[in-house]
């Protein structure tokens, strides 16, 4: 018994210390997880290749289009409602992945 509490005592610790280190990405007075950016990433890339093959001239992502898809984190909500919006997730969406992952971007934090 004194076992399985000891063992559950350390995954719960455990969950508590890698969710307290995860890598948040900072916009304005908003926080997101480096998962839902990348996701708001690649809904903006969809929404900007499929503009271009209706027309080329389209490069620019209807960031109101994004707010109203399912597929879109449910944390980008506030944002969505917030005026301006859609300034903040275009650069959301210019956050480079590459060196937000190791935290040298300085909207990346958590590391």
């Amino acid at each position: 018994m004194k076992t399985i509490l000891s063992i559950a005592l350390m995954v719960l610790a455990l969950c508590l210390v890698s969710e307290a280190q995860a890598v948040k990405v900072q916009e304005g007075d908003f926080y997101f997880s480096l998962e839902s950016v990348k996701k708001l990433q690649e809904l903006t890339a969809e929404g900007s290749n499929v503009n271009r093959m209706q027309n080329p001239r389209l490069t620019s992502t209807s960031f109101a289009s994004v707010c109203a898809n399912p597929s879109l984190p449910q944390e980008f909500m506030p944002l969505c409602m917030k005026r301006g919006a859609s300034m903040s997730l275009s650069r959301l969406a210019a956050v480079p992945m590459d060196i937000c992952e190791i935290c040298a971007f300085a909207a990346c934090t958590g590391c």
